[in-house]
């Protein structure tokens, strides 16, 4: 059996940005380009470059997301993956990024997630150099316009010889040691990790970038990105089969949950006095949580635990209401809807049947009025269910393109 060797490269990721000039209301690596997101684009092309361990470090409270895309991008290689939250600054987040590395990385490329179109032989460009000795490599492109220097009040007092000039692009690449050494002796924030390194003493050497390297910073550029994935889109990287089944797909949830929390039961989207809550990280409330299982399995944006898990602690006691409801955010952004739910609940507890109508509303406008249908059995007293100990739910959800 042959076994496939650990990466001695790394490609760090930075995602954790608020996007405040982007004026998206959420994390620029976040916001859609098409039917995937800015980091979702940016991953393709990461994985497309030579082998790697990818950190992505990503916006806190938005990890689920980031994995989720991650995962979806590095088809069979999520061995590859490690996602770790980011900090209050670049530099932080880079730092947290480093301190997720494996043992064996030698090399390390630092890119910025708002750099989605960067073609992957930029990627091999830079370890080209690294790999040939050079401590750190940065890519860059020939400033192309006159510059002119201009004062405090508007007025031009000179110009700057272009010759000597570059733009720096990501991802730039550095020996480990290197970047950590000059982390260590970082003092104040710089706006780039060559500046940094080159602070530290390092040497750093420049490689050719590529114009579609731009960096996503204001809805014109955003723009701008859009048209040039609908021009030249990137394939994403599968595992799964026929390409002509992203009309539509089918996925399946279950949950299971004992009684003997303290409190009001949650089931159905519906509260049930006279009732003890099932026990949960959230309400409990089963049904809805196989609902979201099974449309993220549809859409293959990972599971309940992925975006909602005990990692999370804004979902501790939340309403399964609030997680469907991120749930259709989720296949939104994602380029699905859904189409319809069927929902079935074992449980002799409680009587399910006088509310089935009410239970179906509910559910149903917290999906946005996708049609769901619940029907419920009592096993004949077979089984924990059966029993009265909690519910077993089984959800299976039609998700389409939107």
């Amino acid at each position: 059996m042959s076994i496939t060797p650990v990466p001695h490269i790394a490609v760090i990721v930075v995602a954790a940005g608020d996007g405040t000039r982007l004026g998206a209301g959420g994390p620029k690596a976040l916001v859609g380009v098409d039917a995937h997101t800015i980091l979702r684009h940016c991953l393709q092309r990461v994985f497309q470059a030579p082998p790697a361990q990818v950190v992505v470090v990503a916006p806190a409270g938005r990890e689920g997301d980031a994995l989720t895309d991650a995962v979806e991008a590095a088809g069979g290689r999520r061995d590859l993956v490690t996602v770790v939250t980011g900090g209050s600054s670049r530099q932080a987040s880079v730092q947290a990024g480093l301190s997720a590395l494996w043992a064996d990385i030698r090399l390390v490329l630092v890119h910025d997630a708002a750099r989605a179109l960067t073609p992957p032989q930029v990627f091999a460009r830079v370890i080209e150099a690294l790999e040939a000795g050079a401590a750190g490599v940065v890519p860059v492109l020939p400033v192309i316009d006159t510059i002119k220097r201009v004062d405090d009040d508007g007025v031009v007092v000179g110009a700057v010889d272009r010759a000597e000039l570059s733009a720096a692009q990501t991802p730039q690449g550095f020996r480990r040691e290197a970047l950590d050494a000059a982390y260590a002796r970082a003092a104040r924030e710089h706006t780039d990790d060559a500046a940094l390194v080159a602070e530290a003493g390092g040497e750093v050497s420049a490689v050719a970038g590529d114009p579609l390297s731009f960096k996503i910073t204001t809805p014109a550029d955003l723009e701008r990105a859009r048209h040039l994935v609908a021009d030249a889109p990137v394939p994403p990287r599968r595992s799964r089969v026929s390409p002509g089944e992203d009309s539509a797909r089918v996925g399946v949830g279950t949950d299971v949950h004992a009684f003997g929390r303290d409190g009001r039961l949650r089931l159905a989207g519906l509260s049930w006095p006279d009732e003890p809550a099932l026990v949960g990280h959230s309400d409990g409330d089963a049904v809805a949580h196989a609902i979201v299982d099974a449309l993220l399995s549809a859409a293959g944006r990972g599971d309940i635990g992925t975006h909602f898990g005990t990692a999370r602690p804004e979902y501790d006691g939340a309403h399964g209401e609030a997680f469907l409801r991120r749930t259709v955010a989720i296949l939104g952004e994602a380029g699905w809807r859904v189409g319809n739910v069927a929902v079935q609940l074992q449980t002799n507890r409680p009587r399910f049947s006088p509310r089935r109508v009410e239970a179906e509303r509910a559910l149903s406008h917290a999906l946005g009025g996708a049609p769901v249908s619940v029907s419920a059995t009592t096993t004949d007293g077979l089984g924990f269910a059966g029993r009265g100990e909690g519910v077993a739910v089984t959800a299976v959800a039609l998700v389409v393109r939107a």
